[in-house]
């Protein structure tokens, strides 16, 4: 069984919904995508006090050696990226003017940016195929979790965006920047890019809001 992030292990989903889906992803013959051990990783690099950014995912790669527990996320060696991945790095070349060497986002993770899937395992080959399960309880709960203090949030897409619900508001001071930031755009895949994804530039628009907060800056381009 995956082991349970320690820094998050206070959420009810562990309690509560955890051992219903463990059993099932045990009873699931097919190819479980990211391997059992990266199930959590993206909460294990990213502990709740760290958290500065929130950029919400679907689900993971349905393609063996693809997903490895981060949103959007790729192992570094996977060639050619993923389509919504490449298109991410295009506006990132934009905004930015340059863009990571790979597909290998855990150095932002390690900055404070949580790169969350609502629904954290994938059958091989079966995009979707463990919507089912009741996964996204847990990414309501840390989206409640970390929405106790001022975060950046990026919501690409219809499903991302339907969360926000679950995204308090933190106690407010003068300033705006002592609410959250919230970027709400189209979801980078080939699909939908074009329509309001191009030319949104979140990476700059966190930065400025973060440093506005006295915060560091996240680099997005260098591991």
């Amino acid at each position: 069984m995956s082991v349970i992030p320690t820094n998050w292990a206070h959420l009810p989903f562990f309690r509560d919904d955890w051992p219903r889906i463990a059993k099932a992803l045990r009873d699931d013959t097919r190819q479980i995508l990211p391997p059992e051990h990266q199930r959590f990783q993206a909460l294990d690099l990213t502990p709740p006090d760290n958290v500065r950014v929130v950029i919400m995912g679907q689900d993971p790669y349905p393609t063996p050696g693809h997903a490895h527990g981060l949103a959007f996320s790729v192992e570094p060696d996977v060639r050619p990226l993923p389509r919504s991945l490449n298109n991410i790095y295009k506006e990132m070349r934009e905004d930015l003017e340059d863009a990571p060497d790979n597909g290998d986002l855990r150095f932002w993770a390690a900055q404070g940016v949580l790169l969350l899937n609502t629904v954290l395992s994938v059958p091989a080959g079966e995009a979707n195929g463990h919507k089912t399960l009741g996964w996204q309880s847990l990414a309501h709960q840390v989206l409640k979790e970390v929405s106790h203090r001022p975060t950046a949030f990026v919501l690409w897409g219809k499903q991302a965006q339907a969360l926000a619900p679950h995204i308090s508001s933190p106690k407010t001071g003068a300033n705006k920047e002592d609410g959250h930031l919230m970027i709400e755009t189209a979801h980078p895949s080939p699909l939908s890019a074009r329509r309001g994804f191009f030319g949104s530039r979140p990476f700059s628009r966190i930065n400025t809001w973060l440093a506005a907060r006295g915060e560091p800056e996240i680099n997005w381009t260098t591991a």
